[in-house]
């Protein structure tokens, strides 16, 4: 009888290999199999049970876990959490192996066997090895990226990492910073004033040619430019004393701040700050060439072109119109260029541009590409938002996406760029930061929203059409993601 059932346990090299491969995917199946009843029955049971808790973890994550996944210290333990898995798993395919007694087989049929199992445990590791290896590039780009530097709101009071504020107050900027050109030249320059209770938004937008700035009293760009920033005007006619300048114009002159390298950012955010009679917390620019490399990442995005558009000095580049493939220049060429053209439809191309990115980087492309994407993420962003309050960003950002959101641009015929009315840009950003912790009030027949001024809550489709400087209303060119 004893001979009876050792001979039912013994396998084939089909069925040996079958069961190998079925412990990859069902750990402990092959030890029931071979007889380990209870050694396969508890494996089985801690994996349904890893199994069970990646399902709840999926579907109960709420901002405060995704905010939290943010720290190097949940990112190191994802990591060693992967390596020990990994490892586990490793283990678990070569045990299952031995204890279906491959030694029962021929010569060829252990050999054979044997390759099986190896590739076997080695391939589940992969996966744990990709996710370490994601892990760390992600922490290391977010180390990148962010200040490592504790924040003082996020020490002050665990419970209240805004230590009792109402609101922070973060500029979003668009620069064009890039190899072939010196310094940081602000394009696009918005304040985000966010409630952290309810993450209801004032979108703030200063134009990029605003002139005459003024700056804080008491700063060293004040005592140089005591009654505005003015320079004189460079040979070929061009302005560099406007808003979009400040930056490039303190990086390039230390001597204002006694010597200290990079002022341009802190500068920037005093001069804002000062401009909109708020306080400024964090700044965050984009480099919009960093957009390019991104793209190249992915591998290039295709757009549908309405017409041909020229860029260049001299018209040296044309996108023609159609459905195309653009690689990064291109891409950013075509979204940037002025060339017959103006900044309302230069606008609607580069959102059109960054429309397409977002469709087109879908999860796959970007975990085949991580690598390259990451890298490129290290050159479109710098910020000096304190890597430790993301933890608490990530949330805030998350109730932003559902919140009410109003915006305020501050350009004609609102605001005469030339002749700014400091006071004016004041009271109307105290005013919309006021307006926008009201509850919203009900529609009326009779109101007439001023063109600069809008007001939208999430989900509610609305447009503004804002007059092009030769009068033409509308938009006249662009393009659709493909």
């Amino acid at each position: 009888m004893a001979r009876v059932r050792e001979r039912s346990r013994r396998l084939g090299i089909g069925a040996l290999a079958g069961w190998t491969l079925v412990s990859a995917i069902a750990p402990g199946a092959a030890h029931v199999r071979a007889g380990w009843r209870r050694t396969g029955f508890s494996l089985l049971g801690v994996y349904l049970i890893l199994l069970l808790t990646a399902g709840v973890l999926a579907f109960t994550a709420d901002a405060a876990l995704l905010g939290q996944l943010t720290s190097s210290s949940s990112l190191n333990g994802i990591i060693a959490g992967a390596a020990v898995l990994g490892l586990a798993w490793f283990a678990m395919i070569l045990h299952s192996f031995v204890v279906l007694r491959p030694g029962t087989l021929t010569v060829s049929g252990q050999v054979l066997t044997g390759v099986v199992a190896g590739f076997t445990s080695v391939a589940v590791m992969v996966p744990f090895g990709l996710v370490a290896q994601w892990v760390v590039i992600g922490d290391q780009t977010l180390e990148k990226v962010f200040d490592a530097a504790p924040d003082p709101l996020a020490t002050v009071k665990p419970e209240d990492p805004w230590n009792g504020r109402n609101r922070v107050n973060i500029l979003l900027l668009g620069g064009d910073a890039d190899d072939h050109r010196p310094g940081v030249r602000t394009d696009s320059i918005n304040v985000a004033s966010v409630d952290v209770r309810t993450g209801s938004t004032v979108l703030l937008s200063l134009p990029r040619n605003l002139e005459n700035v003024r700056f804080p009293p008491g700063s060293p760009m004040h005592a140089r430019f005591p009654d505005g920033f003015r320079l004189p005007v460079g040979p070929g006619g061009g302005r560099e004393d406007l808003l979009f300048a400040v930056w490039e114009y303190a990086d390039s002159h230390p001597e204002i701040f006694g010597g200290r390298q990079k002022q341009g950012a802190h500068t920037l955010k005093e001069t804002i700050g000062y401009t909109l009679g708020l306080k400024i917390d964090w700044y965050a620019l984009v480099n919009m060439w960093g957009f390019a490399r991104l793209i190249d990442a992915i591998g290039g995005i295709t757009v549908t072109v309405d017409r041909d558009v020229v860029f260049g000095k001299y018209n040296e580049g044309l996108v023609r119109a159609g459905t195309r493939k653009l690689k990064g220049a291109d891409a950013m060429w075509f979204a940037r260029s002025r060339t017959y053209s103006d900044d309302f439809t230069r606008m609607r191309r580069q959102r059109c541009v960054l429309g397409a990115l977002l469709d087109q980087a879908d999860p796959a492309t970007v975990l085949s590409r991580f690598n390259q994407v990451a890298r490129a993420a290290n050159e479109l962003l710098r910020t000096d938002i304190p890597r430790p309050m993301l933890e608490h960003l990530v949330p805030l950002a998350l109730r932003v996406k559902n919140a009410k959101v109003t915006s305020v641009q501050f350009m004609p015929p609102l605001i005469n760029t030339g002749y700014p009315d400091w006071m004016k840009i004041r009271l109307l950003t105290v005013k919309a930061i006021r307006d926008s912790t009201r509850p919203k009030p009900e529609p009326s027949a009779k109101a007439s929203p001023r063109p600069t001024v809008m007001a939208k809550e999430r989900g509610t489709p609305s447009a503004v059409r804002t007059p092009t400087p030769d009068g033409v209303t509308g938009l006249t060119d662009g393009c659709q993601g493909a």
